[in-house]
């Protein structure tokens, strides 16, 4: 059984980091949507830095969708460029506090393996923000009482040395890993580089295999701690079709699924329910289950059998 969860956005960023304008966000479609598609979990973003002032959310107010049985996966991303983390761990406690009803997972750092599109890696602090937050947040449930599974994630690492997650456990060491709660794999197969349809869903489960086997041990991270997908898509454009789109989706929910019993694998999340443009070509801005005015591609449909199919009380 897979619990399943969404960004129920569509903003993002370009290749370039630059924030994907579009349409504004509809909270009341939105939910019409999730209703429909009913996913466990609903996937939001918070960016923290004290230099900028302020933190910048994704969709807008997302724990307003955290509504009946679905909860909130929170994304807490650092962007803050200084050395001090006294307001960094203040912040993760306060969205343990605020949230901790409706709060199912609190995500410390973004893709902090890269300083591209989407990584909080290009900020001097990031690992400590990382092993110091993650422990922050731990900390507060447990004082709570709160049954909230704490994390952080990173994109497929392909070097070797698996320097970012072996650098991860040696700074934070067994106090470190034992709080994680899960650990989260963000991937877009055939979205940056192209992979071959014969291929894929073998590249798929390799990807999957590496993350558990190779990025995961290598910090000293136990076989047992869960691993979820955080972020999965594939983007419609011009000659990338709705009805390929609805293809990958489901040979890549069905191989994870396959996997979830021998790499412990308990949680699929979509990037993302909505466009952020249905009518910029641009590859960065169709990732959605929906247009930009929230009508239904294929893949929204097939999303919805799937966690029907899949989910819990299946």
């Amino acid at each position: 059984m897979l619990h399943f969860g969404i960004y129920p956005g569509g903003l993002g960023a370009d290749l370039d980091g630059v924030v994907t304008p579009g349409p504004p966000e509809d909270a009341a479609r939105i939910d019409e949507r999730l209703d429909d598609l009913r996913p466990q979990l609903v996937r939001g973003y918070l960016h923290y830095s004290d230099a900028l002032g302020g933190h910048l959310e994704a969709p807008p107010r997302p724990a307003r969708h955290a509504t009946g049985a679905r909860r909130l996966d929170l994304v807490a991303c650092f962007h803050e460029p200084g050395d001090d983390l006294t307001g960094w761990l203040a912040f993760l406690r306060g969205l343990v506090r605020e949230h901790g009803d409706t709060l199912a997972t609190l995500q410390v750092g973004e893709e902090a393996n890269h300083d591209g599109p989407g990584g909080d890696g290009g900020f001097p602090q990031v690992r400590r923000a990382i092993v110091e937050g993650v422990l922050a947040a731990r900390d507060e449930a447990d004082r709570l009482g709160v049954d909230v599974l704490v994390g952080c994630n990173s994109t497929p690492v392909f070097d070797p040395a698996q320097e970012f997650w072996t650098g991860l456990g040696r700074l934070g060491g067994r106090e470190f890993t034992d709080a994680l709660g899960y650990v989260g794999l963000d991937f877009f197969p055939d979205v940056f580089r192209p992979v071959p349809v014969d291929a894929f869903d073998g590249a798929v489960a390799a990807v999957l295999r590496g993350f558990r086997e190779h990025s995961l041990a290598a910090a000293g991270i136990a076989a047992t701690t869960p691993i979820h997908v955080t972020e999965h898509g594939w983007a419609t454009g011009p000659s990338r079709s709705p009805d390929r789109q609805a293809d990958v989706l489901e040979t890549v929910v069905r191989t994870v699924d396959a996997l979830s019993g021998p790499l412990h694998v308990t949680t699929y999340e979509h990037f993302s329910l909505r466009d952020a443009d249905s009518d910029n070509p641009d590859v960065m801005f169709q990732f959605g289950l929906v247009r930009s005015d929230y009508t239904p591609k294929p893949a929204f449909a097939r999303f919805r059998s799937l966690i029907g199919q899949l989910g819990p009380g299946s």
